[in-house]
């Protein structure tokens, strides 16, 4: 069952959200949205506009994509109060880490790890100024369950980012700034649907045969389905509210109990 936002929970608030229009960005776009804040985000094609939200056309695989999201952001709120990092995804081929070249790699460390250690590096001393700011990053439970067959790459880059969060709260925490990040597992989203292609595509089969061999490699999941985009977006949201204040450097796992030790 879902629960209906506080329409007020973020008014006042500037949220800046990466990779905003599909899939988990997009959901956590509208939650922001719904709950009153100011939202600004970025894609490199603007398709399905929310009303209401205001977009920046850039790569923020480059760092003038997150230059160019950064001056934006800026210019029009005048200042960011939050900072969501759900970009990521892979896009490397199937058949174990010697497919993987330097250009995957390289991919996949800009795609899913210095995106947001590049926007960081731009919007949170702003934060700083203030003493205030909240910053949410998007890891994956890949960074310690990763596929061979497929995502060694993002699985590594994904793992970084868990580290460098947890690395930034300590420095950052005791000037107010609060940083945490989320874990999540099977999202059902469209990167899902493109992931199970390439999987079958590499190995033949059904697209129902490559999603039993994911959850196959991950073991299950005990209550039987991946996570909508909207659940995640909910504890993104509640990360970034005032409702979770003492909360900062830690790492919140949503994944149907995919991960079987504590």
């Amino acid at each position: 069952m879902s629960i209906k936002p506080d329409p007020a929970e973020f008014v006042g608030k500037r949220v800046v959200v990466s990779g905003g229009t599909k899939g988990l960005g997009r959901a956590t776009v509208a939650r922001f949205l719904a709950g009153g804040a100011r939202v600004v985000t970025a894609a490199r094609a603007i398709k399905d506009a929310i009303q209401g939200v205001e977009y920046v056309r850039a790569d923020l695989t480059t760092a003038e994509g997150g230059e160019a999201l950064a001056r934006a952001a800026l210019a029009r709120l005048g200042g960011v109060d939050i900072l969501a990092h759900v970009i990521g995804g892979s896009a490397s081929p199937a058949g174990g880490f010697v497919t993987l070249t330097d250009e995957h790699w390289l991919a996949e460390l800009n795609l899913n790890l210095l995106a947001a250690v590049r926007l960081d590096r731009l919007l949170i001393p702003q934060m700083l100024e203030r003493g205030r700011g909240t910053v949410v990053h998007v890891t994956s439970i890949q960074s310690v369950l990763p596929l061979p067959e497929s995502t060694t790459g993002y699985a590594a880059a994904k793992a970084a980012l868990r580290t460098y969060s947890k690395s930034i709260s300590k420095e950052i925490g005791p000037k107010g700034v609060r940083v945490n990040s989320v874990s999540p597992g099977w999202i059902m989203t469209e990167a899902t649907e493109a992931f199970l292609e390439i999987l079958r595509a590499k190995n033949g089969g059904t697209t129902d045969e490559a999603r039993q061999s994911v959850l196959d490699v991950l073991g299950g999941i005990p209550i039987g389905r991946g996570a909508e985009p909207e659940e995640v977006a909910d504890l993104i949201a509640y990360l970034a509210s005032d409702r979770a204040a003492a909360i900062h450097g830690a790492e919140f796992v949503i994944d149907g109990g995919t991960i079987r030790t504590v």
